[in-house]
């Protein structure tokens, strides 16, 4: 990411150089919209990245940003460009999280003037929503006042400020306190709220073009707006810091499992073009969606403790958000389809409010939101990687890292090696000044029975103790290790299967552990300089971008139209000989043919149609399936490194199907 698009925004990219933020005034040259969201996305993504890799380059540009807005915060606190009547709080939102990220990486250098800026807005915040909610209550009659709709942005996801103020009141309220506890009240009382939307009979089951056709739901829209849909899924369990309304688990609960179940993808984010859909397998899952979904999962399993939603964090990690971005790094998608067997410029509209570019990869190939808001997605999940736990810390996002930290007087070190998710081998090396708990998580998928930990302690082999199986907690999913202090090793190998979820029209999606298997393709491309969103088919000026920059069509030059017997699949891996989980990866190792496993099947090609003459269709139903080539072995990689893949699978009975031989 640092030597890609992310690591470079800062750069050349207008809506991050340019921004109305740090300064420039061409507001039509240096902002997508009039929400002014870009660079706070930007910089709410920039800042971990920076500090977990201690980048001196990225470093600078956080530098940069944090020190130019800082100078330019007005005189009432109001931090960001606007001024009067037009100051609308929800860009703030990613901006604050962008800056206690900062005074927990680098206290010594931000913390106090960070802090004295938070107070400031906060102040003013206070003061503007005394004054009948303004700034983030539509008031109707101001004049130069924002739209009615640009409010519901604020109001749908209020909880990315409220995480702001739960963290500033808990750290550093200064005199604040009661200040801060107000806020967070009067922006709760005047959201818009899930609340209201995660109930049986109210929630939308169906296919929204079932119930809406084209229509955007009314007032209803805040709700099915898939970026919205992947914020607000921790959005209760933020409410229950202040409320102290146990319910709001329960309500969280059905809202995130009904939120997947009608409207999921089986790569972990929602499906939404704009506005969500249903399950068809060519509708589309934006980018934005996924990296907000894995922010929103991973608290979800922090601030709850139930172990779906690590799971859940973890899907979309190593899936949904990797399929969309360029092996380098340096292209993104808009959109992504869970049978896109291609990513082109499409023949005709497929999607609710996107344009037939938002498949392909490039610079902007549809709204920039995705450009700049795309980088939180990897580095805060890193950061959630441990968490405190009863009498010591927890590994809950799996994955290679590292901690240093202090448990009491108790100085901590943990350093994982691991190829995971390519092998369930973990290997820890953990030192310690005194003892402690120290937590594994064990996902959903894996078997206990069959998995395993041992554990080495000191320098002798008298310390050493057996492999044992897993007992983790019914609810968190943790394992518990108590180690004493000195150096300790601990080895954790889960052991799975494949695992075939069934999808609609008697589809499936192939998972073993946490990666997702799609049919491999194969393909070409073609590669231009970058072209703007709007106008979608002008190029930016000569020298606009870095070299690396460039927009990409993909061909498939394989056969995409397969069903597979899941009755014949198999699972391989080149790793399958490896003791341990430190052998190396190639890098980048989400890209064609990098991933050292895959899965095959027997599968044979079917009559399959295109839906508006761009993507494959609803697949026929089962009965009206019959082999249209020999059946053959056909292979399965992780989607992660699969730019054009087909997930959802029809299924086949091979042993009682009369092949149709064909010529090719």
């Amino acid at each position: 990411m640092a030597n890609g698009l992310a690591g470079h925004e800062h750069d050349f990219y207008r809506f991050v150089a340019n921004s109305t933020w740090a300064g420039n005034t061409n507001a039509s040259w240096g902002e997508y919209s009039d929400l002014n969201e870009g660079f706070p996305y930007w910089f709410n993504g920039i800042v971990p990245l920076a500090y977990h890799l201690d980048d001196a380059r990225l470093k600078g540009q956080v530098a940069d940003a944090v020190n130019a807005v800082l100078d330019l915060q007005a005189s009432d606190g109001w931090l960001g460009p606007e001024t009067g009547s037009a100051r609308l709080f929800w860009a703030r939102f990613p901006f604050c999280l962008g800056l206690i990220q900062l005074i927990e990486a680098d206290p010594a250098t931000y913390q106090d003037k960070v802090v004295t800026a938070l107070h400031r807005y906060f102040e003013l915040m206070n003061t503007m929503l005394l004054d009948n909610g303004a700034g983030f209550v539509y008031q109707g009659n101001v004049a130069n006042e924002p739209s009615a709709g640009d409010f519901q942005w604020g109001q749908v996801r209020v909880q990315d400020q409220l995480i702001s103020l739960q963290w500033l009141y808990e750290n550093f309220p200064q005199n604040n306190s009661q200040l801060l506890l107000d806020n967070m009240g009067m922006l709760i009382n005047s959201s818009i709220t899930f609340a209201d939307y995660w109930v049986p009979g109210i929630f939308v089951t169906e296919d929204l073009y079932d119930v809406y056709g084209t229509g955007d739901g009314g007032n209803m829209f805040p709700y099915f707006h898939g970026v919205n849909a992947g914020q607000g899924l921790k959005q209760l369990a933020v409410f229950r810091r202040y409320t102290h309304n146990d319910s709001l688990i329960d309500t969280t609960q059905y809202g995130v499992n009904a939120t997947f179940q009608y409207h999921g993808n089986s790569m972990g984010t929602v499906i939404g073009d704009e506005r969500e859909d249903g399950l068809a397998p060519y509708q589309g899952a934006e980018l934005c969606t996924a990296v907000e979904t894995m922010y929103s999962m991973s608290y979800l399993y922090q601030a709850l403790g139930q172990k779906y939603y690590a799971d859940r964090a973890e899907l979309a990690a190593f899936n949904a958000l990797p399929t969309m971005l360029s092996p380098d790094w340096w292209a993104r998608q808009y959109m992504v389809e869970e049978n896109q067997p291609w990513a082109l410029n499409m023949s005709e509209l497929i999607y609710w409010n996107d344009n037939t570019w938002s498949s392909s990869f490039g610079l902007e190939p549809d709204y920039p939101c995705c450009t700049v808001n795309h980088p939180q997605g990897l580095p805060k999940f890193v950061s959630a990687l441990f968490t405190n736990a009863p009498n010591g810390l927890a590994h809950a996002l799996l994955s290679p890292g590292s901690v240093g930290t202090t448990i009491g007087s108790n100085d901590v070190t943990i350093n994982c090696d691991t190829m995971y998710p390519f092998n369930n081998i973990l290997s820890y090396d953990i030192t310690a000044s005194s003892g402690f708990d120290f937590y594994v998580r064990v996902p959903s998928w894996a078997d206990p029975s069959s998995s395993s930990i041992s554990v080495s302690s000191g320098n002798s082999n008298r310390h050493k103790r057996a492999s044992t199986p897993l007992s983790p907690d019914p609810t968190s999913g943790l394992h518990k290790v108590s180690l004493p202090a000195g150096q300790s090793a601990i080895t954790y190998t889960l052991e799975t299967s494949i695992i075939s979820e069934a999808r609609p029209k008697d589809t499936v999606a192939i998972h073993y552990g946490a990666l997702v298997y799609a049919l491999e393709i194969s393909c070409t491309n073609t590669s231009t300089p970058p072209k703007f969103y709007n106008p979608e088919n002008e190029f930016y000026p000569d020298g606009y971008a870095p070299s690396q920059s460039r927009d990409y069509q993909l061909f498939n030059s394989s056969a995409w139209n397969i069903a597979i017997d899941p009755s014949t699949l198999e699972f391989h891996s080149s790793l399958a000989n490896s003791s341990s989980g430190t052998t190396s990866l190639p890098d980048p190792i989400f890209a064609p043919g990098a991933p050292p496993t895959w899965i095959t099947a027997q599968g044979c090609e079917i009559e399959w149609g295109l839906y508006r003459n761009s993507v494959p269709n609803v697949v026929p139903a089962l009965a009206d399936r019959t082999c249209q080539s020999t059946p053959a072995t056909v292979t399965l990689r992780p989607v992660g490194g699969q730019k054009v893949h087909m997930v959802e699978l029809p299924t086949i009975r091979l042993d009682t199907t009369k092949a149709v031989e064909r010529g090719l």
